[in-house]
């Protein structure tokens, strides 16, 4: 155990001091997918004291491909990610601590989960999302490292509020393309690139090296051997409501977040109630029963119709698979949940 991270304190820049930093510092990692498992299990090996996840799914046979903490069997479990991911890294490192938290990241949930957190990872597939990331990020003056990926195209974005341009501020060169995974797929190296990326920025800043922090929005395509850099000082905009002179955070207002997710790469449409709901799993299961065969553990019940499958999280959230539309996903759930 003494000899952990030898290799990474022979790295002058890390070093004994920069170690012992690491040992006492805490990072928010929003999303547990392909590049937040990449990312909490690179910074768990790095000896980063205290990891909080967040993630609201639970591993499917879909992500084996790209998502590196998961196994066959917590598929066949359908276990939630965070418990899956949690469970694997305190078998790599049970020397740091790990929270695991199986929800929406909301700007309530996001905000509860802030003390004492150092950086935050963004690691979600969708901007509704990184926009509440961002307006939290700025309101509590928290860094965080944007990425994203799709086919074989990465991008990266390393943000430190009210020395930088948010991510509000840099829409004219991350306009959303309309790729997704649903459409154009993506492959592992894309996801890799993008996390080693992310995880050297969040070292960089962990050990008080922020000189050496990227300065630029870095995009590449690993496929096509492309990689740009783009400068991004000047594209501060004073009247940004997330970072401006006089700044509303739109996105922590509760009317404003979606309620109603296309998941991505799913083929499947989540709901989150307008208000808290705790569902008795096993008194589900019964409603449930008829119509359809029922899957359950103790952190989620699954609902195999003919044509969908519904998945409800004891929180209240409900995920409809199988459905094109929204509106038939909202039929399906007034149906059969009232």
């Amino acid at each position: 155990m003494q000899d952990r991270y030898s290799r990474q304190k022979l790295f002058t820049p890390i070093g004994e001091q920069g170690q012992q930093r690491l040992a006492n510092k805490h990072v928010l990692i929003v999303g547990v997918g392909a590049l937040g498992s990449a990312a909490a299990e690179a910074l768990a090996r790095a000896g980063v004291g205290t990891l909080t996840l967040i993630d609201r799914d639970f591993v499917e046979w879909s992500n084996l491909q790209r998502q590196q903490l998961y196994t066959e069997q917590d598929a066949q479990q359908k276990l939630p990610k965070v418990i899956a991911a949690k469970t694997r890294l305190q078998a790599i490192n049970s020397t740091i601590q790990i929270h695991a938290h199986i929800a929406d990241a909301y700007s309530e949930q996001l905000i509860s989960l802030l003390d004492g957190v150092d950086i935050m990872i963004d690691a979600t597939d969708n901007f509704d999302i990184r926009f509440m990331l961002n307006d939290v990020a700025q309101k509590y003056n928290i860094p965080w490292v944007y990425g994203s990926c799709v086919g074989s195209y990465g991008a990266y974005y390393t943000i430190l509020p009210h020395s930088n341009p948010c991510l509000r501020c840099l829409l004219t060169i991350i306009s959303n393309t309309g790729m997704t995974c649903d459409t154009v797929g993506i492959i592992s190296p894309a996801v890799q690139l993008v996390a080693a990326y992310q995880v050297a920025e969040v070292l960089k800043y962990l050990v008080g090296d922020t000189d050496k922090l990227q300065k630029k929005y870095v995009m590449f395509d690993v496929w096509q051997n492309q990689h740009h850099a783009i400068a991004v000082e000047a594209m501060h905009n004073a009247d940004c409501p997330s970072c401006g002179n006089a700044p509303s955070y739109p996105t922590l207002d509760y009317q404003n977040q979606t309620k109603l997710d296309v998941l991505c790469g799913r083929d499947a449409i989540q709901i989150r109630p307008a208000q808290p709901i705790t569902y008795d799993l096993n008194q589900l299961a019964e409603q449930l029963r008829p119509h359809g065969d029922i899957q359950q553990n103790d952190y989620l019940l699954s609902c195999q119709a003919e044509d969908y499958r519904i998945v409800v999280f004891k929180d209240g959230r409900v995920v409809i698979h199988g459905v094109p539309t929204i509106a038939q996903a909202k039929s399906i759930y007034y149906r059969l949940l009232g």
